[in-house]
């Protein structure tokens, strides 16, 4: 060619160039829960004290949430999971904070669950809500579901009293959360939000926190000798 001309493009390069566009609406369904932005608002059918009642997001107003999702009613680490934070759901309400579990089995198999004594893999009585997922829209809008099984991961979610995310985990599935943690979590955070200071590592209540300054961090580092 001449200088000046352009170059012949090849149709293949044209068409393998646009396949990789992906429309503004996919990537708004991909969007994925953020840390300090909005919790995915949710609500659904799920068995409280027995009985089946509708329960959503706005629900928790004024409070910290912990939602957490679990694989499958009827299995085997999901019961040790729900059973611990269940037994201590009085620990998290003395601090404001309610806690709720959700899978993508339906409210019957919930309350079939429940209904089914621990010694023989049940759940038994209840302190916290099991939401019913059937649809797999709640974990699919928490980025948890894992789409080849149709089941979430382990994911566990802090939520504010402004309804702000302010943890995210995720376990693969053969493994279980620390109750212990998740309390120490929402302890800290509840602290950071009251009094404005940060919380080191392994913090707990009564523990030193710092100022987020030079002149803070520096005091906390002299008492603590770190």
């Amino acid at each position: 060619p001449g200088s000046g001309s352009l170059l012949p493009v090849s149709p293949w390069i044209t068409l393998h160039f646009f396949s990789l566009h992906i429309p503004p609406t996919q990537i708004t369904d991909m969007t994925l829960p953020q840390l300090t932005k909005p919790a995915p608002d949710f609500s659904g059918t799920a068995v409280v004290d027995g009985q089946f009642k509708e329960i959503k997001l706005s629900d928790y107003k004024d409070k910290y949430l912990v939602l957490f999702f679990y694989p499958l009613d009827f299995t085997f680490v999901c019961p040790t999971e729900i059973i611990a934070f269940s037994d201590r759901a009085e620990e998290f309400r003395k601090i404001n904070c309610e806690v709720v579990a959700c899978s993508t089995d339906s409210h019957f198999c919930h309350l079939a669950w429940i209904n089914t004594p621990r010694k023989e893999g049940g759940l038994g009585e209840m302190k916290i809500p099991l939401l019913a997922d059937k649809t797999s829209k709640i974990a699919r809008a928490y980025g948890v579901l894992k789409e080849d099984d149709g089941v979430p991961f382990r994911g566990l979610f802090i939520i504010d009293d402004k309804g702000l995310l302010r943890q995210i985990t995720m376990n693969d599935l053969p493994v279980g959360r620390s109750v212990d943690e998740t309390l120490r979590l929402v302890q800290a955070f509840q602290y950071t939000d009251k009094y404005g200071e940060v919380c080191p590592a392994n913090w707990k209540p009564g523990g030193d926190t710092m100022k987020p300054d030079p002149k803070g961090s520096k005091a906390y580092f002299a008492k603590s000798g770190h």
